[in-house]
């Protein structure tokens, strides 16, 4: 899949993310449940009631077809999202693109040399477990806080974003400090 930016000439990918697959499991479980408990009751009260034969059968499983179609398309779009929610980090910028749909796409971005404080939160026995978690960056930008939430191994990712920002803070000291001397 082709980045949700075009890099600059002299940037480079380092990093791209996206939430941990247990939280997509999560979701879909939770949209399928959903989708599923009300239908299931609705059979078993009208089959006790009134018998799902004739009519009665007809109506319910057109309100069962509707109700199942609906969530089918909230099952859809919790995918669609999943997939085209991302983070990526390059050499000089950290970027989170988001598609909620296919009309609907939010793109933030900003520069390594900008983010002023970094956190990890991993809390829960499901992030302990399978090592993924939140990581916060605070930044000085219109954007104050970039949040990759469920994303797996965050003190790891933090570990990359801290280098590629110190080394993108030596390289604009070294910009500096070589233009001054000119």
């Amino acid at each position: 899949m082709a980045l949700p930016v075009t890099l600059q000439s002299d940037e480079r990918l380092v990093l791209r993310k996206r939430r941990h697959m247990l939280f997509l499991t999560w979701q879909m479980g939770r949209v399928l449940l959903s989708g599923l408990i009300p239908i299931i009751v609705l059979l078993i009260a009208v089959d006790q009631i009134t018998g799902l034969d004739g009519n009665n059968g007809t109506i319910t499983g057109l309100v069962a077809a509707v109700w199942g179609g609906f969530w089918l398309v909230v099952a859809y779009f919790t995918w669609y999202r999943y997939n085209r929610d991302e983070w990526v980090v390059t050499n000089q910028r950290l970027i989170d693109s988001i598609k909620h749909h296919w009309f609907h796409h939010q793109i933030s971005s900003a520069d390594l040399i900008q983010i002023e404080d970094m956190s990890v939160n991993r809390s829960g026995l499901l992030q302990t477990m399978f090592n993924f978690g939140d990581l916060r960056c605070q930044t000085a930008g219109a954007t104050q806080n970039f949040v990759l939430r469920g994303i797996p191994d965050p003190a790891g990712v933090l570990g990359i974003v801290d280098a590629e920002r110190d080394a993108a803070r030596r390289e604009l000291a070294h910009g500096i400090a070589s233009g001054s001397t000119t």
